[in-house]
Order: structure tokens, then C-alpha cells, then sequence
């Protein structure tokens, strides 16, 4: 069967889901091995790097939240009978499990004797697998809400979203340490030694989950220039309000002009994010089939996601490119490396298919 003709999947959701996990990839291998020689903030080449890995996260959160809510949505059938609902359980504990598997602190299971302070910070900090975990899970009570209210999923989803990033420059100046136990204030805030805390970031799943709903509701919307065109004029838009929301922003937030993780960069990330998917999903209009690599890398995000942090950034039972080569790389051999990782991420998602299928084959 040809792994692109399922007629049920878009895609450009799959060349979304693809992009966004290489990303990933090249830029973990890159920001780890590149040496500070050569991160020269007034090169043409290193800004644009910087740029593009300051949107990976966004694209790859925005995605996860758009590919679950189609996939849930696409089931017409009431909450409690939506297979979705507890699958979507599932993937949220595997996720937050995951996330701390592997930031776990010792390489024994239960000797904690000889951990610092900071190696618990590090275990208790909320990553990436964290925040879609619960963003996932706050896309299923949101679901929930919607169907119990009557409301369309675009409001609810929506409004739960902007209060993500609306609440953000007010929780981060809030000393939650001070509120709860340090695994739980770092769902809060960065203040713990967390790099995506909900607050603002689960608003990018969220958004994603609105997107998601839409083309459930709309499954031949993809195929038409329209689509593309709404979604590149609603990212426009958001990207010109991101340069006339900073006054507003420092009106009510004092916000400095070092600070950059507030409402104006928040508007700007989705603008972009919207933008690269009418671009993507424009560029799919014509194309009836991917090549097979492509969906299996989109279909193993997770995989890839999980296997390529090990090999960089180690973990308590392996040691990591990180420990052995941190930042010492000229240009040429960091590009090479990069391109090397992305070349073992694909080989072992299609050396696994195959293993699939030949069981598969065997066992029938």
C-alpha cells in the first residue's frame, strides 16, 4: 500500500510534522556543537539560523496540537465515545513520563544520595515533552467544554490560548517557588530551571488544536489556494500586530526593551508559523503522494525526538555529543554532523518500518 494515498491524511500536515522534527534535529546538533567562534550575531547566515531555531519550537507545538485535534475531530462521535479521549490520556502520561525519563537524575533507580540541587532543577524543569503532554491534555478538557456548552471548538479553543499568552508576562514575574514544591512552580514559570513552562507555550498547542478542528470540519479545504491564502493573510496580520502591539504591551506590562518573550514576539512566532504553513500547504495542492520517508519521519516524531536528545545531550546512563564535544566544532564539521544525525533519524525510522513489515509478513 502506498504509504501516500491514504486519503484521510493532508499532506501537508505530514510535511509540517517532518519539517518541524528536522528542525529540531539540525538545530539541537548545531546550537551543541558550533563553536562560540563562529556565533557572530551580524552574520546574514548565523541570524537567520537564529531566527528559524527561535521558531522550531512554536512550529513543532503549533503542529502537535493541529494533528491531535484533527485526528480527534475527525471521529464524529460524542466526547465519552471518542476513542480519541483516551488515547490522547495515554499519549499525555507517555509524554510527561518520557520527559522526565530523560532528565532523570541518577543512573540508579532509587540511590538519589549523590544528587546536587542543580541536578534536581534539571529533573524537575519542563521541556518540550512536558508542555505537549499537557497541552494535549488541555485540547482534551477543552473538547470537553465545548460539547458541554454548545460552543463552536474555535472559541473555546481560542480563548483558552490567548489567555496562555495573555497570562504569561504576569505569571513570569510571579515568585511561584514561594507557592508550590519546585516540580510544580515549574510548570509556572522559568524561574526553576524550566525551558517551556505552560504559561506561554501550551497557548501554541492550543492554537494548533484550532487549525486542527477547522480541517476535520473542512477535509477538502487543503486542496484549495483559498485556504492557503487565509492563512497566509491571518499570519500577515499577526506579524504587523506584533510591531504595533509593543507600546500597548508597555503600557500595561512595563515591559524593557531587553526582555523578549513577551505579547509582541508571542504574535509574531504564530504569524510566522501560519505563514510557513499556507507556504507548505500551497506547495501541497498538487501533490497526490509523498515519498515514503517523508510520512514515516512525521509518523516517529516522537521516536526521533526521544533517540536524537540522547545522542546529543546524553542521558543518566549514556554520556552525549554535549559532554564530549561541547561547542567545539568549526562550521563545516557542525554541518556535516547535522546532516549526518538527520541522515541516522531517517535510516532508523525506515530500518524499523521494515522490520514492521517483515514481522508482519512472517507472522502471517
Amino acid at each position: 500500500m502506498n504509504l501516500g494515498s491514504n486519503k484521510n491524511r493532508i499532506i501537508f500536515i505530514d510535511l509540517m510534522r517532518a519539517f518541524a522534527v528536522l528542525m529540531m534535529v539540525q538545530g539541537h546538533t548545531i546550537d551543541v556543537l558550533l563553536s562560540n567562534n563562529y556565533r557572530n550575531a551580524g552574520s546574514p547566515f548565523f541570524s537567520s539560523w537564529l531566527f528559524m531555531r527561535g521558531m522550531t519550537a512554536p512550529i513543532f507545538m503549533f503542529t502537535a496540537g493541529t494533528v491531535f485535534m484533527y485526528l480527534f475531530r475527525s471521529i464524529d462521535r460524542p466526547f465519552k465515545d471518542n476513542p480519541r479521549v483516551i488515547k490522547g490520556l495515554k499519549r499525555f502520561l507517555l509524554l510527561v513520563g518520557l520527559g522526565y525519563l530523560l532528565r532523570y537524575p541518577s543512573s540508579t533507580i532509587f540511590d538519589f544520595s549523590t544528587i546536587t540541587n542543580q541536578g534536581w532543577n534539571i529533573f524537575f524543569g519542563v521541556d518540550v515533552l512536558h508542555l505537549i503532554g499537557f497541552g494535549i491534555l488541555i485540547i482534551i478538557i477543552c473538547a470537553f467544554i465545548a460539547e458541554k456548552s454548545r460552543l463552536k471548538d474555535y472559541i473555546i479553543f481560542s480563548a483558552a490560548g490567548i489567555s496562555f499568552f495573555l497570562l504569561f508576562p504576569i505569571f513570569d514575574k510571579i515568585n511561584w517557588i514561594e507557592i508550590f514544591p519546585k516540580h510544580i512552580a515549574g510548570y509556572f514559570y522559568t524561574g526553576t530551571g524550566s525551558i517551556f513552562p505552560l504559561f506561554p507555550w501550551a497557548g501554541f498547542v492550543i492554537c494548533g488544536g484550532v487549525l486542527g478542528s477547522y480541517l476535520a470540519k473542512n477535509p477538502l479545504v487543503f486542496r484549495t489556494s483559498g485556504f492557503s491564502l487565509k492563512l497566509a493573510v491571518i499570519g500577515f496580520a499577526l506579524i504587523i500586530l506584533s510591531f504595533l502591539s509593543y507600546p500597548v504591551e508597555k503600557y500595561f506590562y512595563g515591559k524593557n526593551i531587553a526582555d523578549l518573550e513577551y505579547i509582541d514576539v508571542i504574535l509574531l512566532r504564530v504569524g510566522f508559523v501560519l505563514l510557513l504553513y499556507a507556504l507548505i500547504s500551497f506547495i501541497s495542492i498538487r501533490i497526490e503522494s509523498l515519498p515514503r520517508f517523508i510520512i514515516l519521519i512525521g509518523r516517529n516524531t516522537l521516536l526521533i525526538y526521544v533517540v536524537h536528545l540522547m545522542i546529543l545531550y546524553g542521558s543518566a546512563w549514556n554520556p552525549g555529543l554535549n559532554q564530549l564535544f561541547e561547542k567545539s566544532f568549526n562550521v563545516w564539521n557542525t554541518i556535516g554532523t547535522a546532516l549526518i544525525m538527520i541522515s541516522l533519524m531517517t535510516a532508523m525510522v525506515v530500518v524499523i518500518n521494515k522490520l514492521k513489515i517483515r514481522n508482519k509478513q512472517l507472522i502471517t
